[in-house]
């Protein structure tokens, strides 16, 4: 899935990384638990997330998340869409719900990790 056609389908705004809006997400992985996160060893996942601090960055870092998508209508600082930037990440920001954003994607072809 296309990642213009994810920041459609949350009703979202993309912070960074429009330079990548054509790039293709085949998995999607929704926690608020870095822990977790950092358990993962996939690539190419987009990471959903209620989590509005620099931790998820630098989580995201770790793991070598690229995509993500902060949920729950949370708005993120300057300082952290500048860190996203400067990691070539795309971070974006929807209105819905983890549960409503996890189920439209799913819906539309975006395959779980687990």
């Amino acid at each position: 899935m296309k990642i213009e056609k994810i920041i459609q389908l949350l009703e979202a705004k993309i912070l960074c990384g429009h330079h990548r809006i054509n790039d293709d997400i085949n998995n999607a992985f929704s926690s608020d638990l870095m822990s977790d996160v950092l358990t993962l060893d996939s690539e190419n996942i987009l990471l959903i997330t209620g989590l509005a601090n620099v931790q998820i960055i630098r989580t995201a870092e770790v793991a070598e998340i690229h995509y993500l998508v902060i949920v729950r209508n949370k708005k993120v600082s300057k300082d952290i869409v500048e860190l996203a930037t400067a990691l070539n990440m795309v971070l974006i920001e929807s209105p819905y719900s983890m549960f409503k954003a996890s189920g439209i994607l799913y819906s539309n072809g975006l395959i779980p990790i687990y």
